[in-house]
């Protein structure tokens, strides 16, 4: 009967809640201390560097990590399955169906996942007087536009994106780790779904949907606006994935500074430097 494998986290001599930080120095401390360039004919020595040389790949992996978290070792070591790949097949697939129809990547569904655009932000700098006043200027961004000529669908006119083979139009492909599978964006699809053949991409933006371009705005300043105030200009972001919605521009306010009055909440403080005449008997300065 084989000895039973030692917990990861003993053998590294860290905590449960160790970070990768943490880990990663406790390896390297152990591979010192035990390498077997160091230990010369010493079979232990051997064998701790070994332990320690795994309890490293797996603790330093999060997938890993978080499958022997969950079931231990018969969670990252196959042998341990006891056969779970025919046992537990149906059992696996059965919950995939069940979580694929609640969160939108049913197995029968074959539709593109749908992403909403990036939120931006542009940092402006407004002076103290139109902070007080209010204004209204432009500004010129950069973003990632809906491509005109395919209409955000990366395909040319008459064509259509088709299902990823890869993994039938889920956009996440399992990984299977002893009794843990472990779900994983499509590396082909990248999570959409769908894929579109190099012959029917469109010409403009060369099947990604979007195209960078520079987007010339209005932007009205209110009057009163603080350091560090936000102006949301909603779908002005980047263009979404599927024809998923735009995101939003938020406009940070950042007041320039005067060479004379400086900004206390509501009010303004100005420092004069006047005479002592002018102290004692008033005057205009």
């Amino acid at each position: 009967m084989a000895a039973a494998k030692k917990d990861y986290y003993e053998v590294l001599g860290v905590n449960k809640d160790a970070s990768e930080e943490d880990i990663k120095k406790a390896y390297r401390k152990l591979a010192m201390k035990y390498h077997p360039d160091r230990n010369p004919d010493n079979p232990k020595a051997e064998e701790q560097f070994k332990e320690a040389k795994e309890a490293y790949e797996m603790l330093s992996d999060d997938q890993k990590r978080a499958a022997y978290d969950q079931y231990g070792h018969a969670g990252v070591d196959p042998s341990m399955a006891g056969g779970a790949g025919a046992g537990f097949g149906g059992f696996s697939d059965a919950f995939g169906d069940i979580f694929g129809d609640i969160f939108g990547g049913a197995r029968g569904g074959q539709r593109a996942n749908v992403y909403r655009g990036a939120d931006l932000r542009y940092n402006m700098e407004v002076s103290l007087e139109d902070a007080a006043r209010g204004t209204e200027t432009k500004i010129r961004i950069p973003v990632q536009a809906a491509c005109e000529t395919c209409e955000g669908t990366g395909a040319k006119k008459g064509k259509s994106p088709v299902t990823c083979t890869t993994c039938n139009g889920h956009g996440q492909v399992r990984m299977q780790q002893g009794f843990f599978s472990v779900q994983q964006t499509c590396p082909k699809c990248h999570g959409t779904g769908k894929i579109i053949k190099d012959e029917d991409k469109c010409g403009t933006c060369h099947g990604a949907g979007r195209i960078k371009q520079n987007k010339t705005l209005s932007v009205k300043i209110p009057a009163g606006v603080d350091e560090g105030d936000r102006i949301r200009l909603s779908g002005e972001g980047e263009a979404g994935v599927n024809g998923g919605p735009t995101g939003d521009l938020y406009v940070v306010i950042h007041i320039k500074p005067h060479e004379m009055f400086q900004r206390e909440g509501g009010n303004l403080h100005c420092e004069m430097p006047i005479s002592f005449t002018t102290a004692a008997l008033g005057g205009e300065i």
